[in-house]
């Protein structure tokens, strides 16, 4: 069985050395957790919930992060629009010289009345999860989504990534410039995009640990196996 391997990149440049786009591992995509909340600290249930800060912690990871892409060529950010992850965000605009590029699809999963809740007292009956291992992908809290639901959602942002990417360079969804993608979100949202990226459904995606703060880097050949036939109607048409 496939299953989605996450490895948290401590030092990007050893990690891609010699291992650039011309060497046929296609466009890379760097996915950035934000850095620890306020929430994150409690161990409560974040979701949309727009509440939670970074920590100073967190400011760190932020600033830590920009230090590790600064020199990396990065053309386009793109960022979760909610507070936590624009924070993450700042620092690292700042050191490219780049734009933030808000989008809604980069949310956390909604959880809705669970919003606010410990993340421990949440069950596999209400969120589908049964330590990493996802046991029932449609269901879902009251008034939030599916982990179905919250695939298909991230999903759609990597399909019109592809799409712009391969109508050509520099024609990634607002790209300032060519170059490297930098994601910045959410552990779930990492999780679920980094598993598309990789072809594996969510019924079969594992939901490993993820630190605030890391850095994760796009699997190759993402960009044409999203962008190939079948496998956006596969994923995104399932039940």
């Amino acid at each position: 069985m496939v299953r989605s391997a996450l490895p948290h990149v401590t030092d990007v440049t050893d990690q891609v050395a010699g291992d650039g786009q011309g060497q046929g591992q296609g466009q890379v995509l760097w996915l950035v957790r934000h850095g620890e909340s306020t929430w994150n600290t409690l161990g409560l249930a974040q979701g949309h919930c727009d509440q939670a800060r970074l920590t100073r912690l967190g400011l760190r990871q932020a600033w830590t992060v920009a230090a590790r892409l600064r020199g990396r060529p990065v053309g386009a950010l793109y960022v979760s629009d909610l507070r936590r992850a624009l924070e993450t965000a700042a620092p690292l605009a700042e050191a490219l010289g780049l734009a933030v590029t808000r989008d809604a699809r980069l949310r956390e999963r909604c959880l809705g009345v669970l919003e606010g809740a410990a993340t421990a007292a949440i069950g596999p009956a209400a969120n589908g999860l049964s330590g990493d291992r996802v046991v029932d992908p449609d269901a879902r809290p009251d008034g939030g989504e599916s982990l179905r639901d919250f695939y298909r959602r991230v999903a759609g942002f990597a399909d019109e990534l592809a799409a712009g990417l391969t109508a050509g360079p520099g024609r990634a969804m607002g790209a300032e410039r060519p170059g490297e993608i930098v994601v910045v979100a959410h552990g779930g949202t990492l999780r679920v995009l980094n598993a598309y990226l990789r072809g594996i459904p969510v019924e079969r995606m594992r939901w490993e640990p993820l630190t605030n703060g890391c850095i994760l880097r796009s699997p190759a050949g993402w960009q044409a196996r999203v962008a190939g036939p079948g496998w956006q109607a596969e994923n995104h048409e399932s039940r």
